[in-house]
């Protein structure tokens, strides 16, 4: 048990996302509006 506290951790590579992912975030944050009222918060989505 003592010896998994004491293997060195393997490095990960860099990772880096796909243009699907990074088109998908951006069109989502454009729909996405935020109305406050109060102390209530609406999240809509315009799509």
């Amino acid at each position: 048990m003592a010896k998994i506290y004491f293997e060195k951790p393997v490095a990960a590579s860099k990772m880096l996302p796909k243009k699907e992912t990074i088109d998908f975030l951006l069109s989502y944050s454009k729909a996405l509006t935020i109305t406050k009222k109060g102390k209530l918060i609406f999240e809509s989505i315009a799509n």
